[in-house]
């Protein structure tokens, strides 16, 4: 990908990405031309020489660590499609002291996608579906978006009341600057995701959960119950050898390297949603992915922190996991649906574990890790039947 850079001057601000600089881009891929102060800089990015998107912003817009904080397209894009579409959900009391946060590698002031809300943490989400309806609450999977529920919801929304959100630290959801009222721990996911789904429904909920994030969303079954009618698992971390992060995750954990290729779109969005199985990423779609790590610098952060929180935490709440699903006691109907193609997390033992817990089975042959995203309508009408047969017993 070569990035031409349209004003030399931007370069000695603090506003270069490190992505410039990433294994990604290619030899000799940036060009500069005479200053133009009249001119706001401009940023054209190629992939195979031809013209994929455009980023246009003044200098004055941006948090310090980004390209800019504006558009990159001057045309409609599906992000703006899929923005429109949703909206922010207050919930979360915001923890800390409220001091303005820093970067933990210059010390400076952050801007304000880094900074924490004033009381409440926002949280994007997109609903489909007649409000009355049941609710089906889908969480993706780490690293992701709600994006990746798109053609889930369509089919969901005939039945039922589909919500699908942004974690914090994710997508379109707030961001704040780790130790500035959130660590972006596992504890902390739990709580949050509880204050979320009080804000958005009083009534019981089937909880849709992907990949490690399964662990945090259990813990919250486990802890408030009565406010599951179903569980469904997409891929989720079963066996002791999957509590362990894939070398394309546990990188952005490392001190210093981690923090370079946190702030790389490519590396960031692209490659683990694409490594992990036989997924093939259209531009438009990864021009989603994309566009948090573009437009702001705190999605970086945030995936830095959150690798390493995950890395660190991870064994415990998947042992905890496997536990609760285990137990004699557990009474929430649960189905666990695994894409077989998946090259992060290994299908064996995950027959003898559902085995072994009574819990249901569901293989789809085709999909990866990221089940939602290689085979979503599809994934969209079993989830539909499960909560609909769950509900004649």
């Amino acid at each position: 990908m070569a990035v031409h850079i349209h004003n030399p001057n931007f370069y000695h601000t603090n506003k270069l990405r490190s992505s410039l600089t990433s294994a990604s881009a290619s030899p000799a891929s940036y060009v500069f031309s005479r200053y133009s102060p009249a001119k706001s800089p401009g940023f054209i990015c190629k992939s195979n020489n031809q013209d994929d998107y455009l980023i246009d912003a003044p200098v004055s817009v941006g948090d310090g660590f980004s390209f800019s904080g504006g558009k990159y397209s001057d045309q409609p894009s599906p992000s703006d499609e899929w923005l429109k579409q949703g909206k922010w959900v207050k919930a979360h009391k915001v923890g800390g002291s409220g001091v303005e946060a820093k970067d933990p590698i210059f010390g400076l002031t952050m801007g304000a996608s880094s900074q924490a809300s004033k009381d409440v943490f926002r949280w994007f989400c997109v609903e489909s579906g007649n409000v009355d309806s049941p609710p089906v609450i889908l969480i993706h999977g780490f690293p992701s978006q709600s994006y990746s529920y798109r053609k889930a919801l369509p089919v969901l929304s005939k039945n039922y009341r589909a919500i699908a959100f942004d974690w914090l630290g994710f997508g379109f959801s707030d961001k704040p600057q780790a130790g500035y009222g959130f660590n972006y721990t596992l504890d902390e996911y739990v709580s949050s995701l509880e204050s979320f789904i009080d804000e958005v429904t009083t009534s019981k909920v089937s909880l849709v959960v992907q990949g490690y994030f399964s662990t945090a969303a259990v813990k919250y079954a486990r802890n408030r119950p009565e406010k599951i009618k179903n569980l469904i698992l997409l891929n989720p971390p079963l066996t002791p050898e999957h509590a362990k992060l894939p070398s394309t995750l546990s990188v952005f954990s490392n001190f210093l390297l981690g923090e370079i290729f946190s702030q790389d779109p490519l590396r960031a969005s692209d490659k683990p949603l694409t490594s992990c199985g036989p997924y093939k990423m259209k531009e438009d779609d990864a021009m989603v992915y994309r566009r948090p790590y573009l437009t702001s610098g705190s999605s970086g952060f945030a995936l830095n922190a959150i690798s390493r929180a995950m890395k660190k935490e991870l064994k415990v709440y998947a042992e905890e996991m496997r536990n609760s699903l285990m137990d004699k006691d557990w009474k929430i109907p649960t189905t666990v649906c695994w894409g077989q193609r998946d090259r992060w997390l290994s299908y064996e033992g995950v027959e003898d574990f559902c085995k072994s817990s009574g819990h249901k089975l569901v293989e789809l042959p085709m999909a990866g890790h990221h089940v939602q995203e290689d085979c979503g309508e599809e994934i969209g009408g079993i989830i539909s039947r499960i909560i609909s047969n769950s509900s004649l017993v």
